[in-house]
């Protein structure tokens, strides 16, 4: 095709994206001095290769609806600075707005809020385990009006020890719902400690292919590359009378050597000297806030 960029000059810049979506992370939970840098981090590369890669999506025209787009779910609500961060980047809002994040007034709440008619918003997402049905609903409305765009949804690992979970996976293969994406953060770590030792999920491939998905493993989710690759061989299999189901194994802090191999840095944020050291990891590539 005439207009295809090299691969290699997307894949740096999408590089180069999730450098600075890392630091955005490490600025705001320091800044609020609460929130969860974990997990964000650990899926710097799922965010960028959606919002920059894969979605039809148009930050200028953002409605609830999501009429004629692409609609994202963010169900482990948790994982708000790297959405915010994203959704900043993208031009849903301005990127000074991220100084706000967890301050009071702010549209930034920790977690996700309709409320404050932040764009990039559709559910409140503070509670696990209810983002599949939202998307699950919103995939169903797509079909009924004859839209062709595609739901995503990105779950966490420790979210699938909720039983409407898997209430909502029944659902979504008994009506075809082959319009819907949905990604589970696999990182095997949650609040509490290793998801195998809180409540083992055994294995995932199998009981999401019971349930009657297409399931699709990424065994190298901090890879943009493989993310791409994946991503797009999910809407490849879309439209075949199955969801879809990404299995997304994921290093909870990657890119910050002290937040790796660890769930210590699910929920707390660095203090100045550990700021100071983990932006010195990462690259600014965008220009910080």
């Amino acid at each position: 095709m005439q207009n295809q960029q090299p691969v290699v000059a997307i894949t740096t810049n999408l590089i180069n994206i999730c450098s600075q979506l890392r630091r955005d992370v490490l600025r705001m939970v320091h800044a609020a001095q609460s929130g969860h840098p974990g997990g964000p981090l650990g899926c710097a590369e799922y965010f960028t290769a959606l919002y920059f890669e894969i979605l039809n999506h148009n930050p200028e025209n953002f409605t609830i609806e999501g009429s004629g787009q692409d609609v994202f779910f963010l169900s482990c609500g948790h994982l708000s600075a790297g959405w915010y961060s994203v959704l900043a980047r993208s031009g849903y809002f301005e990127v000074g707005e991220l100084a706000t994040f967890r301050k009071i007034g702010s549209r930034l709440q920790g977690h996700p809020a309709t409320a404050e008619g932040l764009p990039g918003i559709r559910i409140a997402s503070g509670s696990l385990g209810q983002g599949l049905s939202a998307a699950i609903g919103t995939a169903l409305g797509k079909k009924l009006n004859n839209d062709p765009n595609f739901v995503y949804v990105l779950l966490g690992d420790g979210e699938t020890q909720e039983g409407q979970v898997w209430e909502a996976a029944m659902f979504a293969a008994k009506y075809k719902t082959d319009n819907l994406i949905a990604t589970i953060d696999y990182n095997g770590r949650q609040i509490d400690g290793n998801v195998n030792d809180i409540m083992p999920l055994g294995d995932l491939s199998a009981k999401w292919n019971a349930f009657g998905w297409e399931v699709i493993e990424l065994n190298k989710g901090n890879d943009i590359v493989e993310v791409v690759k994946t991503l797009k061989l999910a809407k490849e299999k879309g439209g075949k009378g199955k969801p879809v189901m990404i299995l997304m194994k994921t290093e909870m802090g990657n890119g910050v050597d002290f937040m790796m191999g660890t769930n210590k840095w699910h929920g707390i944020p660095p203090n100045d000297d550990e700021l100071k050291s983990g932006l010195s990891q990462l690259e600014e590539t965008l220009g910080d806030y």
